[in-house]
């Protein structure tokens, strides 16, 4: 599935400007992760992953990651972008446990991309280019926050990927950085 085939996929159940966003950051941050951590022959596929991690949530809020699976089988998407899909709800809504390297950097960036946008917002540039770690560990720690970006699984996303959390936050923050730009532009 080519970006745009994943985007007009997208579009087809989302229509909020918010969630929209939110999936372009995500598929940019996931595309970055992935020449990160030496998958970038992979690259094109984890940013659809990103793209598409969300496809339900706004028609389903209630079956989150479970309808998801229902509509990309429906549409004959290759069953490893169903499942990195569906493992993002891992312990919330299903029981897929993320296990490959693009599972579980999806899992821990999705509420942390939201978590370190809110924190943008708040700085004079509202962008991510001058963001810094000790920044986001403050907003972390204020559970009023952006309250709607769970912390447990931001935690436990580090965990799964075997890192502390600052290191999660700075990659996360250099991935947003590297896609800034994309999801800063206007929706088509």
């Amino acid at each position: 599935m080519t970006r745009q085939e994943a985007w007009a996929l997208l579009r087809e159940y989302n229509e909020d400007r918010f969630h929209l966003k939110h999936a372009l950051t995500v598929g940019g941050t996931m595309k970055w992760f992935a020449g990160d951590l030496g998958h970038g022959d992979e690259a094109d596929l984890w940013e659809v992953v990103g793209l598409l991690h969300d496809i339900d949530f706004e028609k389903y809020p209630d079956q989150h990651c479970i309808k998801s699976q229902e509509i990309l089988k429906e549409r004959g998407v290759d069953d490893v972008i169903n499942r990195a899909v569906a493992s993002h709800g891992w312990g919330i809504t299903v029981d897929i446990k993320p296990e490959s390297d693009m599972e579980k950097v999806l899992y821990a960036v999705d509420e942390l991309t939201g978590l370190i946008y809110a924190c943008s917002l708040m700085r004079p540039s509202k962008s991510v280019q001058d963001m810094e770690v000790k920044s986001v560990r403050k907003k972390f720690k204020t559970p009023n926050f952006a309250a709607g970006c769970s912390r447990e699984v931001i935690e436990r996303g580090a965990e799964l990927l075997g890192w502390e959390l600052d290191k999660l936050i700075e990659k996360t923050i250099l991935a947003m950085r590297s896609c800034e730009s994309v999801y800063e532009a206007p929706i088509e």
